[in-house]
């Protein structure tokens, strides 16, 4: 049975939201699949710039309470985020390509994790105003960072084999931490 053409990616930041909703609540790479195509780079992009303005705007309005400057705070992450999450797609796509021969393209790949990497990283920028809190809810949201990386790796790339989805999660990991400690140096 042939798949239909794909369509152009037409989805707006309102119709992400409950596609982000139903990936945290339904993870699977099926979950993943139902949405992988009906958004691209662009799509991704702004979403991810509206998760960065958030995470800023949040960050810089606490800043005072915890002794930091909120311009700082604020424009940190307007830069940052963007930036850490254009070098993961980017190593995920390039590692499950070249490595593992994943057939995913650079836009599914982006705009998959899109869906989930938005309300988590908004949720950890909410619950880490309170500092004690801020170091567990760190953790826990990395947790369930990697574990929703492992299920859209699987999908945004095509790759079925647990063991090549984990170890594109890992590398790309290594790539993240490597690449963007260049990168933000250079631009923070």
């Amino acid at each position: 049975m042939s798949q239909p053409a794909p369509s152009a990616p037409t989805d707006t930041v309102a119709q992400m939201i409950p596609q982000s909703m139903a990936v945290l609540t339904r993870p699977s790479p099926s979950t993943f699949e139902l949405y992988e195509r009906r958004g691209g780079m662009m799509q991704a992009g702004i979403y991810v710039l509206l998760a960065a303005l958030v995470s800023g705007v949040i960050a810089g309005i606490f800043a005072p309470l915890h002794d930091l400057n909120l311009f700082s705070q604020f424009f940190s992450r307007l830069i940052s985020i963007p930036v850490q999450f254009a070098i993961f797609v980017a190593a995920v796509y390039l590692i499950g390509k070249y490595l593992f021969k994943g057939t995913g393209t650079p836009s599914e790949v982006a705009y998959t994790f899109a869906l989930f990497f938005v309300p988590l990283s908004i949720l950890g920028t909410i619950i880490g105003i309170v500092p004690i809190l801020g170091w567990l809810v760190g953790l826990v949201i990395s947790i369930a960072m990697v574990f929703f990386g492992f299920l859209a790796v699987q999908s945004s790339m095509n790759l079925r084999d647990q063991t090549q989805a984990a170890v594109t999660l890992v590398l790309s990991g290594v790539a993240y931490w490597i690449v963007g400690a260049i990168v933000l140096s250079i631009l923070l």
